[in-house]
């Protein structure tokens, strides 16, 4: 299937569509019909029988976990299931042993959640060296030298800058630095795999490009660093004999689950065990051209209209998301135009932030750029 068919070949799972034209899968995406059919499922089954069949249940937090390494290219044992990405990012940030000294490589125009959690750090006498996701690769090596630890974003929030894990990954492997990267923006819309790139931990929740609930997310640690964070919150599935109730053993347990805390998000689980499938199921390496694509057209029509871009479109460094606005409106108000006329998109810094899925067809983005157009004369 090529990538310009997937928008026809999933088109039953977007009822969304009859709606809206909908640009703001960076902030919060609909959910596919096979997710939502999947949580009202369990939903009625919990009404109808309560905990009866929770090994079923059991089952399904094993299945999440397996589909969520496959996309990554990771073990189950590897993963972890999580609320969001802020707590994937925390349990790194504060489960390590840190000392006086210590420097960590961080970018000043993260998203707060993989911002405060490293500048905090400070407080505890680890200098935190902060550069610009902008910066040459040159700069980044200089910077790794001797760090213990880099965190970054695979694509920035605001601009839609991607970076290249890869390169990253390679620099932070020769300096022996522990290479965490915020996955949420990317993971879903572009390939990712965290042995190529040599991630050592990965957090991303699910409710943006995984087409996923909010509330429920993935933390990925590398099999032979997870010894290296221990679980800050301790809760009771976090030892190994966590299913004796009477054990007072604590011990942890031997993979990713140690940072599980207690009971999980059970409704969540089975929505995002469906988007990840779904995500699967379509080939994110297809799904990352089709996004590009519709981004580029959706970029060039707004250039057409008059916009501004923030950043210019260079292929290799772009992602799905694109940040416009016009010299002569405001952006609030063009995203209320915008909201008015169906078209969902996200005022963000002074910026209007589009985000186009697989799933939209370049019909969807001609009109929206229509509405930008028609929105500077109202």
């Amino acid at each position: 299937m090529g990538f310009d068919n997937l928008a026809t070949a999933f088109a039953a799972e977007f009822p969304v569509r009859d709606h809206l034209i909908y640009l703001n899968h960076a902030a919060v995406a609909p959910l596919p019909a096979s997710v939502a059919q999947a949580m009202s499922g369990f939903s009625r089954e919990a009404s109808l029988y309560g905990s009866r069949h929770y090994d079923r249940w059991m089952r399904l937090y094993e299945d999440l976990r397996e589909s969520a390494a496959r996309l990554i290219g990771a073990s189950p044992r590897e993963i972890a299931i999580t609320k969001n990405t802020s707590e994937g990012v925390s349990m790194v940030a504060q489960g390590i042993d840190w000392q006086p000294g210590d420097r960590v490589v961080a970018f000043r125009e993260e998203f707060p959640s993989n911002f405060y959690p490293w500048r905090r750090l400070e407080d505890r006498g680890v200098q935190v060296e902060w550069l610009s996701i902008h910066d040459p690769l040159e700069r980044i090596e200089s910077a790794v030298r001797g760090a213990r630890l880099l965190a970054i974003s695979f694509v920035n929030y605001l601009s839609g800058h991607r970076v290249d894990l890869e390169a990253i990954g390679a620099l932070c492997s020769a300096a022996g630095c522990f290479f965490f990267v915020d996955a949420i923006q990317g993971l879903g819309a572009f390939p990712l795999d965290v042995e190529r790139a040599r991630i050592d931990a990965l957090a991303a929740d699910g409710h943006k490009w995984l087409l996923g609930p909010e509330g429920c997310a993935i933390l990925y640690v590398r099999r032979e660093r997870q010894s290296e964070i221990f679980p800050v919150e301790f809760g009771w599935t976090t030892p190994a004999g966590h299913q004796d109730y009477a054990s007072r053993d604590e011990r942890l347990r031997d993979d990713a689950g140690r940072y599980e805390c207690g009971t999980l998000n059970t409704i969540g689980c089975f929505g995002l065990k469906a988007a990840l499938d779904l995500i699967l199921a379509a080939d994110v390496e297809r799904i990352g051209l089709r996004v590009l694509s519709l981004a580029d057209q959706l970029a060039e029509g707004a250039v057409g209209a008059g916009y501004q871009l923030m950043l210019p479109r260079d292929g290799a460094s772009s992602s799905g998301i694109l940040c416009v606005r016009h010299p002569d409106a405001d952006s609030g108000q063009v995203v209320r135009f915008l909201r008015e006329n169906n078209v969902m998109a996200a005022p963000r810094q002074g910026w209007i932030r589009l985000s186009p899925h697989f799933y939209l067809d370049e019909s969807d983005i001609a009109r929206a750029v229509g509405f930008l157009r028609a929105a500077l004369k109202g």
